[in-house]
């Protein structure tokens, strides 16, 4: 009887620990992955969670950036104090919680997945290396948003960013549709359609930096910030257990695994490339969209009230020409305003010579 109820306990004990397995494999989270880094930005391996609104701290700290509160998080140690990376790329992909990436750095667990952007470290970037103009690209295909700043306004001036605009890319010579295996894809459909969107502007983004190679050679930092919702929408549409979410998600892990290694070389093995994998963010994002013909170049994504940078290219040379002039016209009123005083009517004035004479006459 003893033996017969021990049997029962184990049983019992071991469908209990396979349940727990399998119920904390499910719920093991999204997860943030460092595809490329340099040897001088040392991250460590290991479990250590990161929250989702310490991602831009991070972001600065690799770039060389001071921050506002210490980062305590284990996995990124101190790195040379006169080196830092020419780039860092971070991809944002919804809709899933991991993606197979055998080839990276690390992978560490991301918890609180609240929203985040890099405003902060755009205008940190902006502000700190306004006279070089670094590259700063802050794109959203699915919700059509873009945010440029510096020389990325002429070199992804051609970038289709607007949906009608990617598609009608895929209908072009060197389209990516050409070289996918679509499988179950079907690109006529909706959220197919904007999966294929997001992977083709992945594509063109380094067909334009290999086209302009020089932005990577020179000494101000560039800064790339993507967010990818095409999984989300097919996960949506077909499910996270259909063939089509299940294609998709091995695309783009090749995709991505391939981008993070030509943005690499593009920027001489001297750029971080991070991608952040979330099932869903815990609170909506809403930023009001913007077209790259709107504007050339924005005020201040970090203000809440869309207020100008404090300076700007020009501030200098206006606050010279101000200020001299307005020294030059104070001397002048001085000196006007002292001779006025000091003139004798009799010699310096023609008005009171003539007015005497008239007077001496009568």
């Amino acid at each position: 009887m003893l033996l017969e109820n021990r049997r029962r306990m184990e049983t019992l004990f071991s469908v209990a620990f396979i349940f727990c397995s399998a119920f904390t494999a499910g719920v093991q989270g999204d997860s943030l992955t460092i595809l490329q880094a340099p040897g001088y930005v040392s991250f460590q391996k290991g479990d250590w969670p990161i929250s989702g609104e310490k991602i831009p701290d991070m972001v600065a700290l690799t770039m060389g950036f001071s921050v506002q509160e210490d980062l305590s998080w284990p996995g990124l140690r101190a790195g040379q104090l006169f080196q830092r990376p020419r780039a860092n790329v971070l991809v944002v992909v919804r809709g899933v919680d991991s993606l197979v990436l055998p080839q990276n750095v690390a992978s560490y667990p991301l918890e609180n997945p609240v929203p985040f952007t890099l405003d902060s470290v755009a205008e940190t970037v902006h502000s700190l290396f306004a006279e070089d103009t670094p590259v700063v690209l802050q794109l959203a295909p699915s919700e059509e948003r873009l945010y440029m700043l510096g020389k990325a306004n002429a070199v992804f001036e051609d970038l289709p960013v607007t949906l009608q605009q990617i598609r009608s890319r895929l209908s072009q010579d060197g389209s990516v549709l050409a070289s996918l295996p679509l499988n179950s894809l079907n690109r006529n459909a909706e959220a197919d359609l904007l999966f294929l969107s997001e992977v083709q502007v992945l594509h063109d983004i380094t067909a334009l930096l290999q086209r302009h190679r020089h932005l990577a050679q020179d000494h101000s930092p560039d800064l790339y910030s993507l967010e990818l919702s095409g999984l989300e929408e097919l996960g949506r549409r077909y499910g996270q257990d259909s063939p089509q979410y299940r294609d998709a998600t091995a695309i783009l892990a090749n995709v991505l695994q391939k981008f993070g290694e030509d943005v690499f070389g593009l920027y001489g093995d001297s750029a971080v490339v991070e991608v952040v994998t979330v099932k869903s963010f815990e609170a909506p994002l809403t930023r009001k969209s913007r077209s790259i013909l709107e504007s050339k170049q924005i005020s201040n994504p970090g203000s809440p009230y869309n207020l100008a940078y404090k300076y700007n290219f020009n501030y200098a040379v206006i606050f010279n020409i101000v200020l001299w002039l307005m020294i030059i016209l104070a001397l002048a009123v001085i000196v006007i305003s002292y001779n006025l005083w000091n003139m004798d009517p009799g010699y310096d004035s023609i008005i009171y010579r003539m007015t005497n004479q008239k007077i001496r006459l009568d």
